[in-house]
């Protein structure tokens, strides 16, 4: 059975998908093109899903213009995760929760990641605290979905290309209803 929080995160797709945060690809083209990359590196359909829902939180609260118009991290990851806790399993919104804190671990263990991130992924790490130092990294290291997470930042960045067309939003709703466990009323 559907659930009702899918109807609500398409809802928030069809409002908000066009948004942009300060990348070539709208949020919509940017979560698409994500769920495709792990689609294409072979990832568990809950990987696929986290990838694909990974920044809904964007949308929660007016998060998303955070960082523009304030100058502040609205935590879009903890928003999300909250959200997707109502309906899908750990596996879904735990790497959700954790994508922020895996940006922040990449950029302390590999010393290259942070000149490769876009201008607006720059500017929300400064917001987050900037690379974590050596108790964040170890303590990182320690959540379940550590792996899952680094996973989902690496096809967060990879979702970032104005020119890549991917399957659309429609194509996910058979995965996200196979992965509901607790269906909303």
């Amino acid at each position: 059975m559907p659930s009702a929080l899918i109807d609500r995160i398409y809802a928030l797709f069809a409002e908000h998908g066009d948004d942009r945060y300060g990348e070539e690809v709208d949020q919509l083209q940017h979560v698409l093109q994500a769920a495709q990359a792990a689609r294409e590196d072979g990832a568990s359909d809950t990987l696929i899903a986290a990838a694909l829902l990974h920044d809904i939180g964007q949308f929660v609260d007016g998060a998303g213009l955070a960082a523009d118009l304030h100058g502040a991290d609205a935590r879009h990851e903890e928003l999300g995760a909250a959200l997707l806790a109502t309906a899908f399993p750990p596996a879904v919104y735990e790497p959700v929760r954790l994508h922020v804190a895996a940006k922040r671990y990449l950029c302390a263990v590999e010393p290259s990641y942070e000149a490769g991130l876009s201008a607006a992924s720059a500017l929300s790490l400064r917001l987050q605290g900037g690379a974590f130092d050596a108790a964040g990294i170890a303590a990182f290291e320690q959540e379940p979905y550590f792996a899952d997470a680094v996973a989902l930042r690496r096809y967060d960045d990879i979702g970032k290309q104005p020119d890549w067309q991917v399957p659309d939003l429609a194509s996910y709703r058979p995965l996200l209803e196979r992965l509901v466990v607790r269906p909303l009323a």
